[in-house]
């Protein structure tokens, strides 16, 4: 018996990487009869076949610390959430819903804005305030930036991350230069309409040559979150959680409230204009729903 992961399954076949190869494996019928489908990232005990030693069958899949439906991978550690600083604009909205499925999903969420060269200091500093009493951490990478390519690396370094975020702000191109032998295929802007081209079309890990490994997400421009109350959206904003404390009402939603501190938090500035207001287009968004 043979321990390894997999790192890409097409049409029932999974191919597990043990070490200094990947074989080919089917999966045991047992695992259809208790209805468990190996996922991408599975760690799994596997038996070559006697005809080929390349080949082999799936006979264990070990517990899973974590499953993901979309794309479905199991045993995520990080989830690194890219956005451009411009070219695309980012859509601070979209990150906020991507921090919240980060959460939901018991994942470590990490904030990087791509293309970074492209922007001034000035602009860095605005986008870094939004999120600065959030606790999350937020790095700025570059293609062009070895010094920003050395801190993603050690922020990879034997892990199991997902990449994520809408088309366009460069997770193929940052891959490949981090790891130059993925060559993976990388968008263009469309011109028409100011985003990236899909170029990921199924979830596959990928090995890195300093440890781990990383999953580069099917590119998308929306995202919808469900099983989040109105009263539960406030968890998920760590600087709401730090100051709602002191609200008059204890089941205060920070929206129309009188007296209400996190809106007193956000005239101080001790939380994010920006952020408050997604919140608030959040909040509608939940309460919209449940009038169907």
């Amino acid at each position: 018996m043979i321990e390894g992961i997999i790192t890409r399954g097409v049409g029932g076949n999974y191919y597990v990487d043990i070490g200094e190869e990947k074989i080919e494996c089917r999966a045991r019928g047992i695992f259809r009869l208790q209805n468990i489908k190996p996922l991408v990232g599975d760690n799994v005990i596997i038996r070559l076949t006697a005809e080929d030693e390349h080949c082999g069958y799936i006979e264990e899949i070990k517990t899973r610390t974590n499953e993901i439906k979309r794309p479905p991978i199991a045993n995520v550690e990080q989830l690194l959430i890219f956005f451009a600083t411009t070219n695309p604009e980012p859509s601070f909205l979209l990150l906020d819903k991507l921090l919240i499925a980060a959460e939901t999903n018991n994942l470590k969420p990490i904030i990087c804005f791509n293309k970074s060269d492209l922007d001034s200091e000035d602009k860095k500093k605005e986008i870094r305030e939004i999120y600065i009493n959030t606790g999350y951490k937020i790095i700025f990478t570059s293609i062009k930036d070895e010094k920003s390519l050395e801190e993603l690396k050690s922020i990879l370094k034997d892990k199991l991350s997902v990449f994520s975020g809408p088309s366009g702000v460069g997770k193929s191109s940052i891959m490949n230069a981090v790891q130059p032998n993925f060559e993976l295929k990388t968008g263009k802007i469309s011109e028409k309409l100011k985003r990236g081209k899909h170029t990921t079309r199924h979830a596959e890990i990928y090995k890195l040559s300093f440890g781990g490994y990383v999953v580069d997400t099917p590119g998308f421009s929306s995202f919808e979150f469900d099983g989040i109350t109105e009263y539960e959206l406030g968890n998920y904003y760590p600087e709401i959680v730090k100051y709602s404390s002191g609200c008059r009402f204890a089941d205060c939603l920070h929206y129309k409230e009188p007296n209400c501190v996190i809106k007193e938090a956000v005239t101080n500035s001790l939380i994010s204009e920006t952020r408050y207001n997604n919140y608030t287009k959040l909040l509608e968004e939940i309460r919209n729903k449940k009038l169907y």
